[in-house]
């Protein structure tokens, strides 16, 4: 940095439609696995802070979940709630789409922007349009539909395009010093990320209805040097859904675990002893008091 770039330091929510690639995203842009991902709706359910410094700059991202418009239950309505918290709250939004068109739900986002802040059009898996000048004639569509400060196509898969979308956003954030060290991630701790693991992998190893049912809790994290002894409950909603995740012999639970475990490990840097099990604890989705003693 030189002694004329003066240091900015502002919030950048990232939002859109369920399953459009919010997660992987923050990810690709943090050089690391913070926040879960799978091909399922709802994989994000907590907003999640990803803290990205360079020398003239701190990024605060915020990964919001996907804005529901299916399976509307108390857990949902907390969700879309969350998002709508983020967008009046922070200095830049991303909105993330696919390119091929802007549908039904990617259009109920877009009515939830704010009008009074910057709004950057993300429009991720452009390497599936090929020729760049392919995306011209659906950039001058978006630009009839909003404001957009910038339009920006990337790959958040394969990291293209993140570096000219990190310029966009700084132009943006308020002159301001640095909010959390340069060594910070997230705002989340390790047990928070050690059941978001877990959740992941149930979600990327069920079938479709059984993850909407499913979430974890917690219930002992112990360090022991530089080993983490892990305790966590998976609960269902449905008695008939524990046979579901915990498969012949264990053998769906076991696989389940080993995965969460090896990530937690290399997230954590150290080893990690995890024990699960499945507990049942019936409409937990659709109950407020529930939703709340399980953090959301």
């Amino acid at each position: 940095m030189t002694q004329n770039t003066p240091f900015r330091c502002g919030t950048v929510a990232i939002v859109g439609r369920p399953n459009v690639g919010k997660s992987t995203l923050l990810n690709h842009i943090m050089g690391m696995k913070l926040s879960i991902t799978s091909r399922k709706a709802q994989t994000t359910r907590h907003r999640l802070l990803g803290i990205h410094t360079t020398p003239d700059t701190q990024f605060l991202f915020v990964d919001t979940p996907g804005f529901q418009q299916k399976h509307i239950n108390a857990l949902n309505k907390t969700l879309n709630k969350t998002v709508t918290q983020v967008l009046n709250e922070v200095d830049v939004v991303l909105f993330v789409i696919e390119p091929m068109h802007l549908g039904d739900a990617d259009k109920i986002v877009l009515n939830l922007l704010p009008k009074n802040k910057p709004v950057l059009l993300v429009v991720n898996k452009a390497d599936l349009m090929g020729d760049k000048g392919n995306l011209l004639p659906l950039i001058q569509d978006f630009d009839l539909l909003f404001p957009f400060a910038a339009i920006v196509p990337v790959s958040a898969k394969k990291s293209l395009y993140l570096d000219e979308l990190l310029s966009a956003v700084r132009v943006h954030l308020p002159e301001q010093a640095a909010i959390y060290g340069e060594d910070e991630i997230t705002d989340k701790n390790e047990r928070f990320l050690a059941a978001e693991l877990l959740r992941e992998k149930a979600f990327r190893f069920l079938g479709e209805e059984v993850p909407y049912g499913i979430t974890v809790e917690i219930e002992k994290f112990e360090m022991e040097g530089n080993l983490r002894r892990i305790h966590a409950a998976f609960i269902v909603d449905k008695e008939s859904q524990k046979p579901m995740l915990i498969g012949k012999g264990g053998e769906k639970l076991k696989k389940i675990s080993t995965e969460a475990r090896q990530d937690m490990e290399k997230l954590f840097d150290g080893k990690v002893w995890l024990e699960t099990w499945v507990k049942v604890k019936g409409g937990w989705a659709d109950d407020e008091r529930a939703l709340k003693s399980l953090g959301y």
